[in-house]
């Protein structure tokens, strides 16, 4: 929601300059990163381009508002199968103008210029980072046991390489020595959910004096909506596109939600607003203001 506000107040600013320059640097967006977040806000955006500027802001021209994609990978959704890359790219492309940057790298971002590796610049006022985080650094780790984005480096049972009584799990932490992921765990929260039961079983096996286990990440699915009604899913070897996609994952949404009590209702709420651009009113407020204008 803050982002949506963000953009829609330099959309503001950029009808009240003057200054071309800066109105095209308020109304370029660049979303840095090609993974599902910056697949799944791409779509957003797109979808605000195709239907909420024509109507709340006429003065903006289409070819104005422009959305770019910087990817230091060769194609979008890196992490998946070339299919669910491809149909990203495709429904992406349906959608209306955007402008991906494959094989680019930021080096530079003053707030208000973008430099990028191969020497050219993006003027914008709006740039989101999802390409991944850089690890916080721990006193006393030496840079000899950390690894890439600094993360520190555990062996396959999550232990810290060269200490002794310490582990680390999740971002923070780098295995190299699960077999079906030699480069590392993606950075994802399902890997640091199951490292966490895992090296739990394992620090109760390490009082009790049994041999531990080494962690084996079990791929749960991974899934990117690109708009309304539109997604990619991978489950397994199972691979899904487009409107199929989503009801799955409107469905694992809805799941999620009847699972862990109402708390989740502003979740889905939020998902919701999101995906299709328009205010929705919780269940208990609906019907309220009409019973009270009719008073």
């Amino acid at each position: 929601m803050t982002l949506r506000n963000r953009l829609l107040k330099n959309i503001e600013q950029a009808l009240q300059t003057d200054d071309e320059e800066e109105r095209r640097a308020y109304l370029n967006i660049v979303i840095v990163g090609g993974g599902p977040t910056g697949v799944e806000i791409a779509g957003a955006l797109a979808e605000m381009k195709r239907y909420v500027l024509p109507k709340d802001y006429p003065e903006v021209g289409r070819d104005e508002f422009n959305i770019h994609i910087i990817d230091a990978a060769p194609r979008l959704l890196q992490a998946m199968s070339e299919g669910s890359s491809a149909t990203a790219d495709k429904e992406l492309s349906s959608l209306g103008r955007k402008k991906i940057h494959h094989n680019t790298k930021v080096v530079d971002y003053d707030g208000y210029t973008l430099t990028l590796g191969d020497g050219s610049s993006i003027l914008s006022k709006a740039v989101i980072w999802v390409s991944g985080i850089t690890a916080n650094e721990v006193a006393g780790i030496k840079a000899e046991l950390l690894g890439r984005g600094g993360r520190i480096l555990v062996d396959g049972y999550n232990r810290v390489e060269g200490l002794d009584g310490v582990f680390a799990i999740g971002d923070q932490s780098l295995m190299l020595a699960d077999p079906q992921y030699p480069n590392g765990h993606p950075q994802l929260a399902q890997v640091a959910l199951q490292q966490a039961k895992f090296l739990a079983k394992n620090l109760k096996a390490l009082q009790q004096g049994h041999t531990l286990t080494p962690f084996r990440y079990r791929d749960l699915g991974t899934m990117a909506t690109i708009g309304r009604n539109k997604a990619v899913a991978e489950i397994g070897s199972a691979k899904w596109g487009g409107f199929t996609a989503w009801v799955l994952w409107l469905v694992v949404h809805l799941k999620s939600i009847l699972s862990v009590r109402n708390k989740n209702l502003c979740s889905l709420k939020l998902d919701l607003e999101l995906h299709y651009l328009r205010p929705l009113s919780p269940p208990h407020l609906r019907g309220t203001r009409k019973r009270r204008s009719s008073r």
